[in-house]
């Protein structure tokens, strides 16, 4: 970590001293890392630094670092240092606070509150998330897009999620599934024309929540695919990260109708909970569909692409027939 950087945190944190704790893990595609640090002098023990640095040569792993892959990286750190210091959340749908960001070249420096410290140092695997745990992640998802219904996202992705068709023109063409591949353009276009826009995380899967001890609470991390959109695409993606095909077809409804029942008692008294509702249901076999579409393009051998992700495709692609 280079001088001014270091000044930079010290600064922000009103500390004497820092001194790398550990490596948390590696940016994706070898974009830098995140690191704790620990801090003296100060009434902050620790604080995890997002460290992003552009690599010579961007490691995919299909092997695609074309420049649209690269600038779609880069805006994405840009969109989420943009949100950490523009937009607020609370309780409900708690986020780390950003205490410092910059850029200097080809480096950028997000510092953020170490959550561990503040009663967050859980994290789970699909293997060891429990039933009240994944509630939690719901009932931080409604309350995230409550509190954005209607919120133009400004600085933020246009058109929220990393996988959206918009910026996944390589793994359209990718693709073998022609039925699906023809009609991606209308599923894209049902998605993005709901009436009830906010903005969505855009990354919600299980690895990017920071669970409390009991597991009843949690904070939602990774913003780099923040922006507009229809809530439901989170909510899809986020059970497709946790649960297999089996669980799917078993427990899915029942989430549903719980993140539901956390999104309108979120809402604001003025916005028809019903018809939000009911449109968002309605999208919710076409974002799956629609994350189903990336997946077959991006890595055909992935694990998500299973019995329950093609039934969902075949009842969107008679829905379109009609």
């Amino acid at each position: 970590m280079n001088p001014e950087h270091q000044d930079l945190i010290l600064r922000a944190c009103a500390a004497s001293s820092l001194r790398v704790a550990a490596k948390i893990q590696t940016l994706w595609g070898g974009y830098g890392e995140i690191v704790r640090l620990h801090l003296e002098g100060c009434d902050r023990p620790s604080v995890v630094v997002k460290h992003v640095k552009f690599p010579e040569e961007a490691m995919h792993p299909g092997g695609r670092n074309t420049d649209r892959s690269h600038a779609r990286k880069v805006r994405s750190f840009q969109v989420e240092a943009h949100f950490y210091r523009n937009y607020s959340t609370d309780r409900s749908c708690r986020t780390p606070a950003c205490l410092a960001a910059c850029s200097h070249g080809e480096e950028m420096l997000m510092v953020l509150e170490d959550l561990d410290v503040a009663g967050y140092d859980q994290r789970r695997v699909m293997t060891t998330v429990k039933d009240r745990e994944i509630k939690a992640c719901l009932s931080w998802l409604a309350h995230f897009h409550a509190l954005f219904l209607g919120v133009t996202p400004e600085g933020l992705w246009p058109i929220g999620t990393y996988w959206h068709l918009e910026t996944r023109p390589d793994e359209l063409e990718a693709m073998d599934d022609a039925e699906l591949k023809a009609a991606a353009g209308d599923i894209n276009d049902k998605l993005n024309g709901c009436l009830f826009k906010t903005i969505v995380h855009g990354d919600p899967k299980l690895a990017n929540f920071c669970f409390s001890q009991s597991g009843g609470d949690v904070v939602a991390v990774d913003f780099q695919y923040v922006g507009g959109g229809c809530g439901i695409k989170d909510v899809a993606y986020f059970l497709g990260s946790c649960m297999e095909e089996r669980e799917c077809e078993k427990r899915v409804p029942g989430l549903l109708d719980y993140y539901f029942t956390e999104l309108k008692r979120a809402v604001k008294k003025d916005v028809d909970a019903f018809a939000l509702e009911k449109e968002w249901r309605e999208m919710f076999a076409f974002a799956w569909t629609d994350f189903h579409r990336f997946l077959l393009g991006w890595k055909p051998g992935h694990w998500k692409i299973n019995r329950y992700s093609k039934q969902l495709t075949k009842e969107v692609l008679r829905q379109l027939k009609l």
